[in-house]
């Protein structure tokens, strides 16, 4: 508040019959600077630069504390000690008023236009990115739909012999398979690989003391025989495949490792032969 005084004089000549009138007029608003260092009473001071940051800070702490709610700020964190941290620029204040008006600050303003700006550019990228996937889908759903389903029509097993027998020599015991295709597709001939006990799903629980021998020709469904479990002989003339282009039929010769003593020769020999299965395609 600022008070001012002034005086008149009225009706008369000077000093004849003349009565003085005095005034005193109080001016509501502004900044009282009369008290300040330096100022004479009435004649009011003049800000320095400090004070009026002072004020300038005073007034964005109120003009937040109206405006913004803490408790839903992302940046805020209260820590261990009390006070308040943000994290966005990695900051400590003792109170909330502190982090307000660091908050209307131009670090902490340069620091959400960047965050701001992160986040589009991300989230453009992931457009672009969503974009290419629905592209690469639809091109893959347009492809599947023109490309026609080929399903596969099975006609059943191939006859097939199976004979045991032993090497003169090493008395080493020697199975041979012979299966017949005689409607095998064109420029075909059958394949054959081994499976362990424990890749197949027809026997279960699996028994690790035997193989499979599995034998495929199109459009033949593909049979396994079960064998023993045992090392095979790869030497030369000891494994043995030959297809028959004329008679359609393919036969594989195989020898073990390990040869029986003679003593046990009837016992082995009386085991029955493997048997065919069908294996899953």
């Amino acid at each position: 508040l600022a008070a001012s005084s002034s005086s008149l004089l009225v009706g008369g000549a000077a000093g004849v019959g003349a009565r003085r009138v005095s005034l005193r007029l109080r001016l509501m608003g502004g900044i009282d600077r009369q008290n300040r260092v330096g100022s004479k009473f009435g004649g009011g001071g003049v800000s320095s630069a400090q004070n009026a940051e002072r004020e300038r800070k005073e007034r964005l702490k109120r003009l937040a504390l109206e405006s913004i709610d803490l408790a839903k700020d992302p940046y805020l964190m209260r820590n261990h000690l009390g006070t308040y941290e943000c994290k966005l620029c990695l900051t400590i204040h003792p109170n909330e008023a502190n982090y307000l008006s660091h908050t209307q600050g131009k670090k902490h303003q340069q620091g959400l236009a960047r965050r701001a700006f992160l986040e589009k550019q991300k989230q453009e990228q992931d457009n672009v990115l969503n974009m290419a996937v629905l592209q690469a889908q639809q091109q893959q759903q347009h492809h599947q739909k023109q490309k026609p389903i080929l399903r596969k029509v099975r006609i059943g097993r191939p006859a097939y012999q199976v004979m045991k027998s032993r090497d003169v020599d090493t008395n080493q015991r020697c199975l041979s398979f012979e299966l017949s295709y005689p409607e095998i597709n064109a420029g075909l001939q059958p394949r054959h690989r081994f499976m362990s006990a424990f890749e197949q799903r027809i026997d279960t629980p699996p028994d690790r003391r035997y193989q499979y021998l599995l034998i495929a020709a199109e459009p033949y469904e593909t049979v396994a025989f079960k064998i023993p479990n045992e090392p095979i002989d790869k030497g030369e003339g000891r494994f043995i495949t030959h297809w028959d282009l004329e008679d359609k039929k393919f036969i594989l010769t195989l020898y073990f490792l390990d040869p029986t003593p003679p003593e046990t020769n009837n016992n082995n020999d009386n085991k029955a032969l493997p048997a065919a299965i069908t294996a899953p395609n």
